[in-house]
């Protein structure tokens, strides 16, 4: 905002800003991704507990929460990538004269501006400018909302199921999987067995 009092900035100041401000962006995306990652973890953890201890519409409602969680870091990945792609475009405008010749423009389109528009009016375009963009981001937010709801139950359901079975079967649990639609009486037979199956084979590995 410098320009306002007078004090105009070089291209090269303005260019060092954006790059800061990306710089910025970036870090930020990261710090986020890491921390979804931090929490996929979690989830995953968690639902091997809730597996083996035979909770599994826990585990499934966990299932779809990692699925969520996935896609969400994939997202910031993008994200990054596009936020690298700008400031690489940048540092080449900065190294030759594409920049020059684009920040004249820029600097005869800021002088006619101040030339046209006062102070008081610039304040209160952007004013309403910001209101609009929150309207926007408002209707937008709305909008994915509603188109959650519409996809969620098509390829969410199949990833969930595809992420139920993964940690079944890593943990060697497909017979505890397969008793959900099994009386609870026959439940709890089956999982007396396969306590002692799994005591027998503990005994077993320490006499060899």
């Amino acid at each position: 905002m410098s320009w306002l009092f007078g004090k105009k900035k070089s291209a090269e100041e303005m260019l060092k800003e954006y790059q800061k401000m990306l710089r910025k962006s970036q870090r930020e995306i990261e710090r986020e991704r890491k921390k979804l990652q931090r929490q996929e973890k979690q989830i995953i953890r968690e639902m091997k507990k809730s597996a083996k201890e035979g909770r599994n519409k826990i585990c499934r409602i966990m299932a779809k929460d990692l699925v969520r969680t996935r896609a969400q870091v994939h997202k910031f990945y993008k994200m990054k990538a596009q936020l690298q792609a700008v400031g690489l475009k940048l540092q080449t405008l900065r190294s030759t004269q594409t920049m020059t010749k684009a920040m004249r423009g820029t600097a005869r389109a800021m002088g006619a501006m101040n030339r046209s528009v006062n102070l008081p009016m610039m304040q209160k375009i952007m004013m309403q400018f910001e209101q609009q963009n929150e309207l926007m981001e408002g209707k937008q937010e709305a909008m994915d909302d509603v188109l959650d709801d519409i996809f969620e139950d098509s390829d969410e359901e199949e990833e969930t199921e595809e992420v139920y079975n993964k940690i079944f079967d890593e943990l060697g649990l497909e017979s505890l999987k397969k008793m959900e639609n099994v009386p609870l009486e026959q439940q709890e037979e089956q999982k007396d067995q396969q306590q002692e199956n799994l005591e027998q084979r503990l005994a077993n590995l320490k006499n060899i």
